[in-house]
């Protein structure tokens, strides 16, 4: 773990030197290239496969076009960006940013990726400490029925955290691998739970599908927030190429195809994960349904506690997935800026201050859905819909007005307006619950 960087190696092949080469050995992203299609399946979903699958239903409405088209068009730029990891012969985009500055130049490519991957992960990261508090408690409060005494928030996602604190120190994906088939497997169930639950308890009395919100500004509003909620559904991108950086890759067989293949098998996952949801739990409870189903579905305990501690176990493996490439960012920066010697020490130091903060954060400002959306718009729309596009065409040039460069552009003018539209609706919501709400409650 705590490997000493000689200098009197010889130079790597790729012309970095041996220093170099040392320090990207440790490095989490590029320190282990050994992993199977199959790992870039399960990271995929992991990572995709958001606890927000639970606010799908409360999106519903205008949100079901919304999904399928989210689904097709962040599929195409998920493509894209697996298709770009090794264009340049003999090179691997290992990092977002790396493929950023390949695009728009060294400066500005930085200047362009970094925040809003940080934006992401960190965001995600924070939501997901404030979803994996939630849910130990609903599982708490289910077993209770009111039996045991009331334990605040904060205190779940204290307990929350204490897992990631030890989890955090495992050096690479493929060292995680096992936490994200768990967090897999589990997304695929309680998913399957939602939608079966629903089903069995069938239509409620009186559903009302009409929109939420009586007034017209509410609609348009209401609309704008589902917006941001489906954006954050689909949120793969900002790790795709750290995920295809484990697999290893020659001239004859690029890293491209096992990863393609994984990709596909997560995103028909996605599917069976998302439209059941969105559509059973939308059929059963109309806009009666809460921003998490499973609230909503109150009966049977057992499987409702059981659900919530999968959700718990799912989000354990994304919070991990998320964080990889940020401590990545952060031991660089470490190493190769500040010229720290790369360690043991080193991680622990940085990851645990990492964990810490977005606990702090997530248990001071835990109102989910609303930041769901406003993060989600910022952020999410350029990375996962419409920055791939623009980097497709800084690169490949394509003959204007081609297939291609229809297909890019129409991303784009759909990208942009998800970006300017979802955090409307996302503030808005965040305006409505800050009022009721109390700090540290």
């Amino acid at each position: 773990m705590g490997t000493q960087v000689a200098d009197n190696y010889p130079p790597a092949k790729d012309g970095r030197s041996a220093q170099e080469k040392a320090i990207d050995d440790w490095l989490p992203i590029t320190s282990s290239r050994n992993a199977k299609w199959w790992y870039s399946a399960f990271h995929n979903v992991t990572a995709m496969v958001g606890a927000g699958v639970l606010s799908l239903p409360y999106a519903m409405g205008p949100g079901i076009a919304v999904l399928i088209l989210s689904w097709i068009i962040t599929l195409y730029t998920l493509w894209q960006m697996v298709e770009m990891h090794e264009m340049v012969p003999g090179k691997r985009f290992d990092r977002y940013h790396e493929l950023g500055q390949h695009a728009f130049g060294e400066k500005l490519g930085l200047w362009i990726v970094v925040p809003q991957q940080l934006v992401v992960e960190v965001g995600v990261n924070i939501v997901y400490m404030v979803t994996g508090g939630k849910s130990l408690k609903k599982f708490h409060d289910v077993i209770c029925e009111n039996n045991c005494k009331d334990i605040k928030l904060t205190y779940f996602i204290m307990i929350f955290a204490s897992v990631h604190f030890v989890l955090s120190q495992l050096p690479n994906f493929n060292s995680i691998s096992g936490v994200s088939l768990a967090a897999a497997v589990m997304s695929l169930s309680y998913s399957t739970i939602a939608w079966g639950a629903s089903v069995d308890k069938g239509k409620v009395a009186n559903v009302d599908y009409h929109l939420r919100a009586s007034t017209s500004t509410g609609k348009v509003f209401g609309f704008f927030s589902a917006l941001g909620d489906v954006a954050f559904a689909y949120a793969g991108h900002n790790v795709v190429l750290e995920i295809q950086a484990t697999i290893p890759s020659t001239p004859e067989k690029p890293s491209k195809k096992p990863m393609w293949k994984g990709v596909v098998v997560a995103y028909i996952i996605v599917a069976l994960c998302y439209f059941p949801v969105a559509l059973v739990g939308y059929w059963a409870f109309g806009n009666h349904v809460d921003d998490n189903i499973l609230i909503t579905l109150s009966r049977p305990k057992w499987l409702i506690a059981l659900a919530n501690m999968m959700v718990v176990v799912h989000v354990i493996g994304s919070y991990q997935i998320y964080a990889m490439p940020v401590f990545d960012m952060i031991e660089t920066v470490l190493v190769k800026k500040l010229r720290f010697p790369p360690g043991l020490t080193l991680r622990l130091i940085a990851r645990t201050l990492y964990v810490a903060f977005t606990m702090f954060i997530a248990i001071t400002f835990p109102f989910f859905g609303g930041l769901l959306g406003f993060f989600g718009g910022f952020a999410f729309a350029p990375t996962t819909y419409f920055l791939p596009c623009i980097m497709w065409l800084a690169i490949y040039k394509p003959r204007r007005f081609s297939l291609s460069w229809f297909t890019n552009w129409i991303c784009i003018i759909l990208g942009v307006m998800l970006m300017v539209l979802s955090p409307i609706g996302g503030l808005r919501q965040i305006i409505i619950d800050a009022k009721t709400y109390k700090f540290y409650s």
